[in-house]
């Protein structure tokens, strides 16, 4: 496929419920989007391999196959953005989903402008993994290569474990990190459990690079999931406090 002839971003829909992805259909076509849909597990992973899919929108609950099977399998060879809309809203199901690759987790009903501002996140993250190591989001800039941290244009100074902390939330940038994975990647494997240093660092990391940290615009909690860091403080801020 040629860049001229691919023009929409194309959105693939996996799910087996007709109204679901008729809804989806008009929803995304009338704001620009291209859709493929899939009504089981592995007709949804022939058609990202077949497609060059820009986004997945993936239910968990498919006749032949479970979503999350689903996503790991797609997550083998692709990396493209995969937003989970599924009816589950146990907190472990979420955790289980992110952590096993997907980009979002969307509960069914869902609003179709917080679904629509959840695409556009998953989608400028995955542009920016191919840009400079330089970091944006409101205020805030982060230099990976020379490790240096301002906020409108004062540099700010962070303990090794906090620069650890945002280095790891600015690599996913507009991605939820679950508790698990981002206790496991800061301070290790042991301290899965200590959800308390989380909080502790958050807070830190908020007092410091918030324009007000009463109100956070840039640290957003995914209430018992994890974090996310906005990539502009834009269309998820409200939602997501």
């Amino acid at each position: 496929m040629s860049a001229s002839e691919k023009l929409k971003t194309i959105a693939l829909v996996i799910d087996d419920e007709p109204q679901i992805r008729r809804l989806l259909r008009v929803t995304l076509e009338a704001n620009g989007y291209d859709v493929l849909e899939a009504a089981t597990g592995s007709e949804g992973i022939v058609q990202a391999a077949q497609c060059r899919a820009d986004v997945v929108l993936l239910d968990l609950g498919l006749p032949d196959m479970d979503g999350l099977a689903v996503l790991k399998r797609l997550r083998e060879w692709s990396t493209v953005p995969i937003i989970i809309l599924s009816v589950r809203d146990r907190e472990n199901d979420k955790t289980l989903a992110l952590d096993s690759g997907a980009d979002d987790y969307v509960t069914k009903p869902f609003g179709t402008s917080e679904l629509l501002a959840r695409l556009r996140v998953a989608l400028r993250h995955s542009e920016k993994k191919n840009e400079e190591p330089i970091f944006h989001s409101g205020k805030l800039v982060v230099d990976l290569t020379n490790r240096r941290v301002t906020v409108s244009g004062k540099e700010v100074s962070l303990t090794a474990t906090e620069y650890q902390l945002l280095r790891l939330l600015v690599r996913h940038a507009g991605k939820v990190l679950t508790h698990r994975f981002l206790l496991r990647e800061t301070w290790g494997p042991n301290a899965e459990k200590q959800s308390h240093y989380l909080r502790v660092y958050i807070a830190r990391l908020r007092e410091k690079l918030e324009l007000d940290p009463s109100q956070p615009a840039l640290f957003l909690t995914e209430p018992g999931v994890g974090y996310r860091l906005t990539l502009d403080g834009g269309d998820l801020e409200d939602d997501a406090r």
